[in-house]
């Protein structure tokens, strides 16, 4: 890194597989875009012996892609009965610590940092790059809607100013060009009744943070076409915000196909199973029910077993992923379902006979399963990598959100984009969750004959063409990229200064 025209930069994630997944393609791409760029991807030790890149084809350039942690002070993980905001104290005061030490010591090896690129609950992170002279930006991996809602809430601007008003979700969040997003459509971060509420505090760290920086860059995992409105609109109030879609962030294989090699994100933080591809060899095209409900959500005995009873109502084959323990827990939550839950009470079908109407497994390549011919449709917990990636390889979805933003994009699934239905929950013997009957429903309505199924179909056609068309040579996201990595690498004057004070 010799050359005075090489770049170098810092992506500092956390280790969760919905962060690390799209950082890792942003790296990637970052490394591909462009021979003077280079990158050091920061993360966990634990989350850092999971990566496996592929060490073939244009996207891997390993000669200019590096690894390197930080710590948290939870490397070993987090139990159940560790305090919520204690734990988000601790990996702060740590990890900006750790951080800082990182920084310094990469400058000392003659690879100073030119950006830092941080990820979702990592804020600290900008402040840690300011201390050093250090220029940062933001990958929200969320969508851009979903950051246009946490400003509004933390900023106050809803339908009043009035301070009765100010961080009240329960009236709802209003954006220019978008339906109006009610309390039960917001992210769970927001409401005070969530047991998620505790994250509130780290997400309006984000947007303090922001604000104390001149120049506000954030990328967002998305693209143009579809959030023009958020993307627009939402941030008329403050000139000062940069924001820059560059997604969807999906490998390469299964979106541009500029490396056919870049077959998966490269991180795996549960086993994969071997089987499935296999099982759905033996289906029809577009007769599987994928279901998946990401590494994070908790599905309870009774929804499982509602979800179970749906899926054998439908008489359609069925792929469910049902995950190992939480990765990042030590041990699981009281009554969620997990793998070896259904192979010691026999839950479940797995197994993978051919004959198998359905089929149970610990964890899968989402993007393989969901490219393949025989899959059918989505039954989501909405996560935005999920989103992204059904609408790049063009698979319906069905909505049944769990936590965080999720609730966000089952409502923009149904009502905004037409890709999909959000199920409906109702109570159950005192908790409330999707019914057997109403799974049934929503496949039917999305994989039958209805008009509603033929709209949901020809949807979820346009706003693949649209996706890929942005990625595409010539496409916004692309563009956005390219132009940005132009600025950083013709950077002169003050970011030798600030080289200069870090070294010394």
């Amino acid at each position: 890194m010799s050359s005075q025209n090489h770049r170098h930069l810092l992506l500092i994630v956390a280790s969760a597989q919905g962060h690390l997944n799209p950082t890792l393609q942003l790296a990637k791409q970052l490394t591909r875009a462009s021979p003077t760029i280079y990158v050091t991807f920061a993360t966990t030790a634990n989350a850092l012996t999971r990566i496996n890149l592929p060490s073939k084809g244009s996207s891997s350039n390993l000669d200019r892609f590096f690894f390197a942690t930080f710590m948290t002070g939870f490397d070993d993980g987090v139990k159940p009965s560790d305090d919520p905001r204690s734990v988000a104290e601790k990996a702060k005061r740590v990890g900006s610590t750790s951080l800082h030490d990182l920084i310094l010591s990469l400058s000392n090896k003659g690879r100073p940092v030119d950006l830092v690129i941080y990820s979702l609950m990592l804020p600290w992170a900008a402040d840690v790059a300011r201390e050093l002279h250090v220029p940062s930006a933001l990958l929200f991996i969320q969508s851009a809607t979903t950051f246009a809602i946490y400003n509004r809430y933390f900023n106050g601007i809803n339908r009043n100013d009035d301070d009765d008003n100010k961080k009240c979700p329960q009236l709802g969040v209003e954006l220019p060009g978008l339906p109006l997003f009610e309390s039960c459509d917001l992210p769970t971060f927001l409401l005070p009744s969530s047991p998620h509420y505790f994250a509130a505090p780290t997400i309006e760290d984000h947007i303090r943070v922001l604000e104390r920086d001149p120049i506000l860059t954030v990328f967002i995992n998305s693209f143009d076409a579809l959030e023009e409105a958020a993307i627009t609109k939402a941030f008329d109030h403050d000139h000062r915000m940069k924001m820059i879609t560059i997604g969807p962030l999906i490998p390469s294989a299964y979106s541009d196909m500029i490396d056919p090699y870049d077959a998966s994100y490269g991180c795996d933080l549960f086993e994969r199973s071997r089987e499935y591809l296999a099982w759905l060899e033996n289906k029809a095209e577009k007769s599987v029910i994928y279901v998946s409900f990401g590494s994070m959500a908790v599905i309870k005995r009774k929804q499982f077993e509602e979800i179970l009873h749906g899926l054998d109502l439908t008489g359609r084959p069925y792929l469910w992923v049902v995950r190992p323990i939480t990765h990042n827990k030590v041990m699981g939550d009281e009554d969620e379902v997990v793998i070896d839950d259904i192979l010691k009470n026999g839950l479940g079908p797995f197994g993978g006979s051919p004959l198998e109407k359905g089929l149970i497994v610990p964890w899968c390549c989402q993007v393989e399963v969901l490219s393949h011919p025989s899959i059918g449709c989505f039954v989501t917990h909405c996560g935005w990598n999920s989103i992204l990636e059904s609408l790049v390889i063009g698979v319906p979805m069905i909505g049944v959100p769990q936590i965080s933003d999720q609730p966000t994009n089952a409502k923009l699934v149904e009502e905004v984009w037409g890709v999909g239905i959000k199920a409906k929950k109702k109570n159950n013997e005192g908790i409330t969750i999707v019914g057997r009957e109403e799974v049934k429903r929503c496949v039917e309505k999305v994989m039958g004959d209805e008009e509603i199924g033929h709209k949901i179909r020809k949807n979820t056609k346009k706003w693949m063409e649209l996706a890929l068309e942005a990625i595409m040579e010539g496409g916004s996201s692309k563009n956005n990229l390219e132009c940005f990595l132009v600025e950083v690498i013709n950077m002169e004057g003050p970011l030798k200064d600030k080289r200069s004070r870090i070294a010394n």
